[in-house]
Order: C-alpha cells, then sequence, then structure tokens
C-alpha cells in the first residue's frame, strides 16, 4: 500500500521547514512519502479581508490527484509539529472507507460557517453529536482512496464559498463529506491537538498544531514558540548549530514582521525588542 504525508508550505518561515523535517522523519517510521506543494495548483480569487483568507487554502483539493498515485493520504498543515514518540496513526485509523478527522465542533459552535456555506452550495443536514454540530477541523486528513472524499469536489465550488464563508476550505471538506454522505470518525485529540483545548498536556501529543496563536504564552509570536518546541523535542537528532540557526531564523522572522508594521531598520527592532525578549533574541 502506497502511503504519503502531504502539506504546503510557500515561503521561507523557519516554521514549515522544521515541520517538513518532522514530517520526513515520521514517513520514515511509517513508511510514507512526504510530499510538499511549494505552489499553488488552484488559482481562487480570494478578496475578503473579512475572514483573513488564504488562496492557499485551496491546495486541500490537491489530494484529489495525490489519490491516483497513492492509496492513503495523511494532510499535514505546516503549523504542526509531528513528534519524535507519535504513534503510526495509519495503522491506529485503518479503514479505507472513512475519512479520519478532529471534531472540534465540541469546543467551537460553527453552526454559522454551516449555515452560510448551505445557502450558497445547498441545504444539507449537519449531523449532532453530545448536542452539538459536529464541525471538523481540516489540519489533518487521514484519507483513502476508497472514501471517495473528492468525487464530487471542485475548485468553482470552492471559489463560490470561498469570499463568504470563514474557513472556506475546512467549512467546504465539512460540507462534502455530509452532502456526500462519506463515512467519518473523529480521531483523538492526540492526532490533532489544538490550541483550543487548552495548554495542560499539549506536549505529550502525537500531531502538535500551532493554530491561531499557537501555544505561546508570553513569548511574543507562535513561530519562536514553534521553534523553542520543535528544538527541544528533536534535542537528540539535532546538533546545537542546527538549533541556533532555527532559533536565529525565528527570531529574524519576527523582525521582519515588526519592520513590516513599523517601517524600521531590523538592526534597531532586533536590539529594542531584545531589551524586552532577550531570552529569546538570538
Amino acid at each position: 500500500m502506497k502511503k504519503a504525508i502531504f502539506t504546503l508550505a510557500i515561503g521561507d518561515n523557519p516554521m514549515y521547514k522544521a515541520a517538513v523535517e518532522s514530517f520526513e522523519a515520521y514517513g520514515e517510521k511509517v513508511g510514507a512519502d512526504v510530499i510538499v506543494s511549494d505552489e499553488l495548483h488552484y488559482k481562487l480569487k480570494v478578496n475578503n479581508k473579512k475572514y483573513d483568507a488564504s488562496p492557499a487554502w485551496s491546495e486541500k483539493l490537491y489530494m484529489a490527484e495525490l489519490l491516483k498515485k497513492y492509496d492513503r493520504i495523511l494532510y499535514i498543515d505546516a503549523d504542526m509539529i509531528i513528534a519524535p514518540w507519535a504513534e503510526n496513526i495509519f495503522e491506529e485509523y485503518s479503514s479505507l472507507n472513512t475519512v479520519y478527522m478532529f471534531n472540534e465542533g465540541c469546543y467551537k459552535n460553527r453552526t454559522e460557517h454551516a449555515k452560510k456555506i448551505n445557502s450558497i452550495l445547498g441545504e444539507v443536514d449537519w449531523p449532532i453529536e453530545s448536542n452539538e454540530m459536529v464541525y471538523f477541523n481540516s489540519g489533518m486528513i487521514l484519507v483513502s482512496k476508497e472514501a471517495n472524499l473528492f468525487k464530487n469536489a471542485s475548485a468553482e465550488e470552492m471559489q463560490k464559498v470561498c469570499n463568504e464563508v470563514k474557513f472556506y476550505d475546512q467549512t467546504y471538506i465539512n460540507y462534502l463529506i455530509f452532502r456526500d454522505k462519506i463515512d467519518y470518525v473523529c480521531i483523538d485529540k492526540k492526532f490533532n491537538r489544538m490550541p483550543l483545548l487548552g495548554l495542560d498536556g499539549y506536549k505529550d501529543a502525537s500531531f502538535i498544531h500551532y493554530a491561531g496563536r499557537g501555544y505561546r504564552e508570553k513569548i511574543p509570536m507562535r513561530e519562536l514558540k514553534y521553534i523553542i518546541d520543535y528544538c527541544d523535542f528533536f534535542a537528540e537528532t539535532l546538533s546545537e548549530e542546527e538549533i541556533l540557526k532555527y532559533k536565529q531564523q525565528s527570531w529574524h522572522w519576527y523582525m521582519l514582521k515588526q519592520q513590516r508594521k513599523t517601517k524600521l531598520p531590523i538592526a534597531l527592532l532586533s536590539a529594542v525588542f531584545g531589551l524586552f525578549h532577550p531570552q529569546h533574541k538570538y
């Protein structure tokens, strides 16, 4: 059986590089190829600033093409770390007719998004579990050919909703599951450990998702926290030089963000922000 881990990583964000390296280590362990999209295959016109949406989110549709070559695809967002101790998700969730995702609807009410996409693409019944509407997070998707998740999917439909529905890609994938009556199972939270579950114990998970603000607490940017955790998790395999380089890159990324806001020289910004965050400056 041919398996692949798929992600989208465009740009030089150090978080993406670390993510891909964690995916590659996991791929070696579970016998899966790693495929990284560094360009878009679908050109959506996304222009609604209200939802802070990205045209890149459409790339999840590319799994339909990959499933012509691979039997199973594990899609992972590039703001995740697959920990060195992660279990083999392909073995834990083995049904080929089932889509496996994490149900964030238990923790966040997403009925507004469901109603909106229903009004655009047609009415669909969204299931209710424990008095909450089922709504899956699309940061991690395990799918096989036989599940037919993308059989009736199209970039044209996604274009219709991308400026009208929050989390348009995620909401559209949920819509496909319920419209086309795809078999689904909610995965254990350890395979998509999200910040909405709180901070306690997140480092024990297998797939750690730094969505939104991530787990940064008093650290000023999620990329900084991501790299700190990544270097901690992989301390046994990373050299001191590699750790230093990652932390330097994440600090520089933070300075680039501040420069876009202030238009001030990076050297000045680094000196000033280094006074407030000396433990994070490299």
